[in-house]
């Protein structure tokens, strides 16, 4: 067993992912979730050599904590606590501060909580389980890798707000981008796949799961993306609304709405929820669009009609375009889905290798289909975030 395993913790409000990382070959030894934080149901589960297993949680004030006391005990109970050389925390946002990578000390921290304001879900969760960790682990590593570190690479002109340049001064407003770790791994990984060296590599990645953003990448590096100063700009998501004029916040407002229903619709009630009246999850509106729903139907068809706009307009910021690349929960599985993003895009003269398209599910990567008029190709990479965080925090080491 490698001596290189990365304990990985992604942090939420009311929720805590982990997973054990061998840093060298990406392999998860286990993996769990903790969930329900803050009632009475709290549980925490894992899965270890092909099994489950899963516990309440007790403690009555700090689920975070006796989450993290319990995958502390599971490590020894498993035998993995000697391999662990250090801890990483997937941090929703780093603001301009933090461009990669970085050790974790009380300076770090503190800043990662001052930048709360602009992700005040998941930051103070992210910092929150930072501290577990340390009290947890207080002789290891502890490292941060950023949602929004691989964005810092946009050039102004694609993160400027076409508004008042002193709130950008004043309040940082400007296009951030999330999924940045989803974006920098599937596009390194293609890179292989083509055998291309990344410095030379142009993409268009499209990660799309209850989430979903697409980001152009020129010579390896980031240069725009969909989401914005927060999650809830771009593509259409599972709840989320993506692009919408500002204007119906404030036509909503005057009609009596709160600003916090107006939020609460656009984050949690919008998106394939909002459009179909039926669900959020990809595979219901499949299935609800063979039973002839036609709410489902139309979710299908904005959704695939947005990203493939926004997968064409992003080809304006690369001088040339190796691949399209799919990856997320619905792009690495949706086969439907990703047949119908490439009939929009059939004027850039993509054309679908349906056996290719079967074929690249359910964890498998290839090549799905090819356009001879941009000598590009479209692939599945599934992506691997905890692998990312495991390996650069062992790099840092």
């Amino acid at each position: 067993m490698s001596n290189k395993n990365v304990l990985v913790i992604n942090s939420g409000s009311s929720s805590l992912k982990f997973a054990v990382i061998d840093s060298e070959s990406g392999e998860a030894l286990v993996s769990g979730l903790g969930e329900c934080f803050g009632l009475p149901e709290a549980t925490i589960e894992w899965k270890f050599n092909g099994e489950k297993s899963k516990e309440a949680i007790t403690a009555p004030d700090n689920h975070h904590q006796e989450a993290i006391n319990r995958i502390v005990k599971l490590m020894d109970e498993l035998s993995l606590k000697e391999t662990i050389v250090a801890v990483g925390h997937r941090i929703v946002h780093g603001g301009e501060k933090f461009t990669s990578t970085v050790r974790i000390d009380d300076a770090v921290l503190t800043e990662i909580e001052n930048l709360s304001d602009l992700a005040p879900l998941h930051n103070p969760a992210g910092a929150k389980g930072i501290r577990a960790a340390m009290t947890a682990y207080p002789s290891l590593p502890q490292f941060a890798v950023f949602d929004t570190a691989f964005h810092q690479t946009m050039p102004q002109k694609a993160f400027t707000g076409a508004i008042s340049h002193e709130l950008y001064k004043e309040y940082g407003i400007r296009r951030y981008g999330f999924h940045g770790t989803s974006h920098y791994y599937v596009s390194r990984e293609a890179a292989k796949m083509l055998d291309k060296p990344i410095e030379e590599s142009n993409f268009i990645t499209v990660h799309l799961g209850n989430g979903a953003s697409v980001c152009a990448i020129s010579n390896g590096e980031s240069v725009d993306t969909s989401m914005g100063f927060t999650p809830l700009a771009g593509l259409m998501m599972g709840t989320r609304s993506g692009d919408l004029d500002p204007g119906i916040i404030e036509f909503l407002m005057k009609k009596g709405w709160t600003p916090e229903q107006v939020f609460e619709t656009l984050n949690k009630k919008s998106g394939f929820l909002g459009v179909s009246g039926v669900t959020s999850d990809a595979r219901g509106i499949l299935e609800a669009m063979d039973d002839g729903h036609e709410g489902a139907k139309l979710a299908f068809e904005v959704f695939t009609y947005r990203v493939a706009k926004y997968i064409g307009s992003y080809m304006i910021p690369l001088s040339s375009l190796d691949a399209i690349i799919f990856t997320g929960g619905i792009g690495e599985n949706a086969l439907d889905i990703r047949s119908e993003i490439l009939t929009n895009l059939g004027l850039l003269g993509f054309v679908e290798d349906r056996a290719g398209n079967e074929a690249a599910r359910f964890g498998a990567a290839g090549q799905i289909a090819e356009s001879k008029l941009l000598g590009a190709k479209v692939l599945v990479v599934p992506t691997n975030e905890e692998f990312v965080i495991a390996k650069q925090s062992v790099e840092l080491l």
